[in-house]
C-alpha cells in the first residue's frame, strides 16, 4: 500500500511482517548525528525499514522549520540507502500529534512491527510529549546515545518511569517480541556524528 499525496520520494510500501523504525524530527536540515541514530536502530533491531518522519512543525522550537519539501529531499540526500524513506506522511493526517501518527500507521499496516526511533536528546523531551505514555504502550522505543545527553537522557523523567520496561542492549534484536519495552543503545560514534552539518545558506 501507499499513500496518496506529496512529497513522498522512496516507495512507502511496506509488506506484512516488516519490521519497521519510525524516526520523528525536524531535520532541518538533517545531519550526521541523525543519520547515525537511524543506521544504529537498522543494524542493531534488524530493521527491514527506517521512515524519517519530518514533522511540519515542532512545538519545541520557536523558528518555523524549511519546507517540508525540501527537508525531504534533504533527507533522501543524506541517506540514499534504499531502505531508508524520507516520508511527508505526518503532513497528511488532522493531527501531527506523534501517538496519532502512530496510531494511523499501524490502522494502515496491522501485520507491520512498527519501533519508535530517536536520539538521547529525544528521550530528554518525551515526557512533556501529550500521550507519551501511549507512545510507550503502542510500540517499542529505540533511544541511540548522543553526545553530551547519554547520562541525563537515562536519568530523564520517561526514563525512570519506563525502567521496568528496558530491554538490555544484548537482547535489543529481540525488542517488540513480547509486551512493548525499550532499549538504549550506545555505538561507536562517527567522527563528526557530534556536529550539526549545517547546509550552506
Amino acid at each position: 500500500m501507499s499513500f496518496p499525496g506529496k512529497p513522498a520520494f522512496k516507495s512507502e510500501t511496506l509488506a506484512p511482517g516488516m519490521r519497521v523504525g519510525l524516526y520523528g524530527g525536524s531535520f532541518d536540515p538533517p545531519h550526521a548525528g541523525h543519520v547515525h541514530v537511524a543506521r544504529t536502530a537498522m543494524k542493531r533491531l534488524g530493521l527491514h525499514r527506517v521512515w524519517w518522519l519530518a514533522s511540519p512543525a515542532n512545538p519545541f522550537k520557536a523558528c518555523p522549520p524549511a519546507p517540508l519539501d525540501e527537508r525531504l529531499k534533504w533527507i533522501e540526500d543524506a541517506v540514499p540507502e534504499p531502505r531508508m524513506v524520507a516520508s511527508g506522511f505526518e503532513a497528511r493526517l488532522p493531527s501531527s500529534r506523534t501517538v496519532d501518527v502512530i496510531a494511523a500507521l499501524q490502522a494502515r499496516f496491522p501485520r507491520v512491527r512498527f519501533y519508535w526511533v530517536m536520539g538521547a536528546d529525544g528521550l530528554l523531551e518525551l515526557h512533556r510529549w501529550k500521550g507519551w505514555g501511549e507512545i510507550a504502550a503502542r510500540v517499542p522505543i529505540c533511544v541511540v546515545s548522543r553526545p553530551g545527553a547519554s547520562v541525563r537522557a537515562r536519568l530523564s523523567p520517561a526514563a525512570r518511569r519506563l525502567a521496568p520496561f528496558r530491554v538490555p542492549p544484548s537482547r535489543a534484536g529481540a525488542l517488540g517480541a513480547g509486551p512493548p519495552g525499550w532499549t538504549y543503545l550506545t555505538e561507536r560514534l562517527h567522527a563528526h556524528a557530534s556536529r550539526d552539518l549545517r547546509r550552506p545558506a
